[in-house]
């Protein structure tokens, strides 16, 4: 994708620990970038993290600086520093706001002020651009985010419990162990939070770690409801549409927000933009997301604050396609060429297109609560994320898998991606999980996208037929991957894939205090009455550059 455009300048002065006042007396910890150019006033880049000012974005901030511009990085509230009480998306919005007013009095104001950053860092982003903004902020480039963060914390309605208890162990313990610290520590403090993921009831897995509640984790344990007034004022999502400023995302195809900042980008061209788009191999802590992100905001910025376009890319998407391994330059997405086509569930444990599919019994499996389906790779916080050999998963009793012979030329799936499936259950609390993978010519089996759906009482009722089978449907991640010549298509169907989803105990207790467990008896359906399938969107891509 290219390399950082050429540094300008390496003489980078900086003023740290500046004061920003909020209306209600609170005082932000700032540091002010900038070079030494004779008092020029460069466009400023405004930054705003929950986690520190040093590390990793303090070397972002001069490299940004050092490309001729004005970098303000400052720690959210109740961070590093900063006054007040840091309360996730509860003040990005005013505080926002009040640090624009802020930068607008001060002597080195150049009347052009950008964002940009990624996760939490992109979402404050959106906080101001749906918030009535100044007309100074000329434009914004969210990484791996989304305008709201409800549907990444209850991923089909179940709990993203390894994400998020990993995220509030983190805020916990950043500033003590520092950032950096933080980060290389990771695969042990996973095998710290292991005891914490498989304890019941919920609300006392944080105390197991670090020995008392956590406000930020006990809050999304009892406003997990849909609809719950919580989450309304930190939802951005439904004046996206009304962001009137250039917008550049970039997502990846393993990152934990991508669904949600694909709504982001369908809002906006709804709406008539042109956003760009930028979506990588990446997980959510991928540093090739980093570095394609800095460098595609400072290319993004020399466009709209210097009027100087000529690192601009043509096409408005650039997505990779996994498998092939290469860039593909896009007009839109999802790819206005792609079909969707059904492959559907046999019970000889094949994957095909034949339509109906052949008659045959249901198949079944337990999903033991006490021994959760297990979660490998995917979508997740940490080191573990991504793709994986599913080899060892798929010959558990409670996952089924469903393969197709070997596709005879190149098989290009890029745009959204999901279920149907017909299921019985012996349960009226339960989840299905499904999991699409790449089988190549040595049997290995790579997860490329999944989802999963929980399902309560009214869910039954309302999907069930006649004959008290329901019909469900769900998304997977979207991705774009190509299945090499040979390979095969694999279809997995579980209950489950703990930790990166909380398990169902297959009750009716509250998520913060569930402590029954309950075995769920299934049954996955595939006749002609009841064709379960994986609905895929197949383009020919071939001639995009």
């Amino acid at each position: 994708m290219g390399h950082l455009p050429r540094a300008m300048t390496h003489n980078v002065l900086v003023e740290r620990s500046l004061k920003v006042k909020m209306p209600d007396g609170v005082e932000l910890l700032t540091d002010h970038y900038y070079a030494n150019n004779d008092g020029a006033k460069d466009p400023i880049i405004l930054v705003r993290s929950p986690y520190g000012r040093n590390s990793v974005w303090g070397l972002s901030s001069r490299i940004v600086a050092e490309r001729g511009y004005q970098v303000v990085l400052q720690s959210a509230r109740g961070t590093f520093g900063s006054g007040g009480e840091f309360e996730p998306e509860v003040n990005e919005a005013r505080d926002g706001i009040s640090t624009m007013e802020w930068l607008r009095d001060q002597k080195w104001f150049s009347g052009k002020v950008a964002m940009m950053g990624p996760s939490y860092l992109g979402y404050v982003q959106w906080a101001i651009a749906t918030s009535s903004p100044p007309d100074y902020l000329r434009t914004i480039v969210p990484w791996i985010t989304a305008s709201q963060f409800r549907s990444m914390v209850y991923p089909g309605e179940s709990l993203a419990l390894d994400t998020y208890l990993s995220w509030a162990y983190l805020i916990y313990n950043q500033e003590r162990l520092g950032a950096v610290r933080m980060r290389f520590s990771q695969r042990r403090s996973h095998s710290v939070l292991k005891p914490a993921f498989d304890h019941v009831p919920l609300n006392e897995a944080d105390e197991l770690v670090v020995g008392t509640k956590l406000k930020i984790f006990q809050n999304i344990l009892t406003n997990n409801l849909p609809g719950a007034t919580y989450w309304k004022d930190r939802d951005h999502s439904k004046r996206v549409k009304d962001v009137a400023i250039p917008v550049h995302l970039v997502g990846g195809w393993y990152d934990i927000f991508l669904p949600y900042q694909l709504s982001d980008y369908a809002s906006l061209k709804a709406s008539g933009k042109t956003p760009f788009l930028t979506i990588g191999p990446w997980t959510h802590e991928s540093l090739g997301a980093f570095f394609t992100g800095l460098r595609e905001s400072i290319s993004w910025f020399d466009a709209y604050l210097r009027d100087d376009r000529s690192k601009l890319r043509t096409d408005p998407v650039s997505i990779y396609l996994m498998g092939a391994n290469r860039w593909l330059s896009l007009s839109e997405w999802p790819p206005p060429e792609m079909k969707i086509t059904r492959w559907n569930l046999n019970g000889n444990k094949s994957l095909d297109q034949e339509d109906p599919p052949d008659d045959s019994p249901p198949d079944t499996y337990n999903y033991d609560p006490k021994d959760p389906t297990p979660s490998i790779g995917g979508i997740v916080l940490g080191a573990d994320a991504g793709p994986r050999d599913n080899r060892k998963l798929e010959r558990r009793t409670d996952v089924l898998s469903y393969t197709s012979l070997p596709v005879e030329k190149d098989y290009i799936v890029a745009g959204p991606v999901s279920v149907e499936l017909y299921v019985e259950s012996s349960l009226e609390y339960t989840d299905f999980f499904a999991r699409l993978c790449d089988v190549s010519p040595d049997k290995k089996s790579k997860n490329v996208c999944d989802g999963l759906i929980r399902l309560g009482p009214s869910d039954f009722e309302k999907y069930q037929g006649p004959d008290g089978i329901a019909h469900i449907s769900f998304d997977l991640w979207p991705t774009a991957y190509c299945f090499l010549k040979t390979h095969r298509l694999r279809l997995q169907v579980s209950s489950g894939s703990h930790p990166r989803f909380m398990r169902n105990l297959g009750s009716a207790e509250p998520l913060a205090t569930a402590v029954n467990f309950r075995v769920a008896n299934q049954k996955i359906f595939h006749d002609a009455n009841h064709p379960s399938s994986i609905l895929l969107p197949v383009c020919d891509l071939t001639s995009s550059k």
